[in-house]
């Protein structure tokens, strides 16, 4: 008996490996390697950051290499407002976003998980579609939509209204969170409130209870777990994103995705776009794992 569940042991921790590895090689060596370009200094050279590594030193020029790394960019990136001023405005992009793709896409979910188990599917198909689509193509249909003489414009001239100026807006760039991070949102509230118990409105309808006395004391409370988990897939995107401000936003939507990319792509400043970066994660894994902290505590409380 113990035998055979030292094999179920040793099959388990096997089964345990491949994730690590995955993880190990997709995430834990790239984070390692941006974490080791943030310590570095700019050069103008090929690659553009410095230290090198010379293997061919040995022992002298690994200890070299170690010497030479610092914290000046995290330094540097501290004095500087501008990124500040960024962080704070993605921040309050993707804030905005998430609540506004909450107050959409609960209704939705809401009305997806009352329907009937044939129509279901069909509506979430729909809610899926758009993945089938290129993210970058659908982004770029809001410049069509949104442009001066776009369609939305078109629509309001059909209606007697004066056009609005939208594209390259904070508005626009709010929009196009919504839209592309909404189905986040919907699925996990759908799958929240498609497991709901409806036999416990039927007993509080029975006691007399109104149907929005109903909801904000049974449906709300049961559907949080999902409302928490649409809220952190589209918060954490959002706060990185930079195709949408790149294409739909102008000089006043500042995010700090589209910093990363201008210090990579258009300064070549390699360690100081990787010290954002660097910020930038912990700043979203924190909240994280103070949250899944609280669930496993809350978990072993209900036991």
């Amino acid at each position: 008996m113990g035998s055979r569940f030292r094999g179920n042991g040793r099959v388990v921790n096997r089964a345990a490996l491949i994730p690590a590895i995955w993880l190990a090689v997709l995430f834990a060596f790239p984070f390692l390697l941006v974490f080791r370009l943030s310590l570095s200094d700019t050069a103008l050279a090929i690659p553009p950051y410095t230290p090198q590594l010379d293997w061919a030193a040995g022992i002298e020029g690994l200890k070299a290499f170690f010497g030479a790394l610092d914290f000046e960019m995290y330094r540097r990136l501290g004095e500087d407002p501008f990124y500040l001023n960024a962080y704070l405005s993605s921040l309050k992009f993707a804030a905005t976003g998430t609540l506004l793709a909450l107050l959409v896409g609960y209704p939705m979910a809401y009305g997806m998980a009352r329907c009937k188990p044939n129509v279901r599917s069909l509506l979430l198909m729909l809610v899926i579609l758009p993945f089938w689509t290129s993210f970058l193509i659908r982004v770029y249909a809001w410049v069509g939509i949104l442009k001066p003489q776009g369609l939305f414009n078109s629509f309001l001239g059909l209606l007697g209204l004066e056009p609005m100026t939208l594209l390259y807006t904070p508005a626009a760039v709010q929009i196009g969170l919504v839209y592309s991070y909404l189905p986040f949102m919907v699925l996990p509230l759908y799958a929240a409130l498609e497991r709901l118990d409806d036999t416990l409105l039927e007993a509080a309808a029975d006691l007399g209870s109104p149907p929005w006395r109903s909801f904000w004391q049974i449906t709300w409370p049961l559907s949080i777990p999902g409302v928490i988990a649409g809220c952190l897939l589209c918060f954490i995107p959002m706060v990185g994103e930079f195709v949408i401000p790149d294409l739909l936003g102008g000089p006043g939507s500042l995010m700090i995705g589209r910093s990363i990319w201008m210090e990579f792509f258009a300064n070549r400043d390699w360690p100081f776009a990787s010290a954002v970066a660097i910020v930038l994660l912990f700043t979203l894994v924190l909240p994280i794992v103070l949250y899944q902290r609280q669930q496993a505590k809350a978990l072993e409380a209900g036991r």
